[in-house]
């Protein structure tokens, strides 16, 4: 008989700049505190349930990931991430404004 193993969180770290910066955190600051929960939720899943697909996660291709998150406020937010070295790496996070993911985000 096989036990299922313990559910493991994969840890997740912020992009961080050769500055010092970490842009998706410093985005998520400015975020109202309604907005960052819903985020945090949803990133919080994804390290709990990694691997995960639709509807949370929408792979891009190349490694990148979409987490997906539909906020209270009527609006839709993304951060990108990709798994690195048994780490989710937030990449960059946005507000969605159109039907598309923008090639520039």
């Amino acid at each position: 008989m096989i036990e299922n193993p313990e559910p493991r969180k994969i840890p997740l770290v912020f992009f961080r700049t050769p500055a010092g910066s970490e842009p998706v955190l410093e985005w998520l600051r400015q975020l109202p505190q309604e907005e960052r929960h819903a985020i945090g939720t949803d990133l919080l899943r994804a390290q709990w349930r990694w691997p995960i697909g639709m509807p949370l996660c929408r792979p891009m291709g190349n490694g990148l990931w979409e987490v997906r998150t539909d906020l209270p406020t009527k609006r839709t937010a993304r951060v990108l991430i990709c798994l690195h070295e048994q780490r989710l790496v937030a990449l960059h996070g946005f507000i969605k404004k159109t039907r598309a993911t923008p090639v520039d985000d």
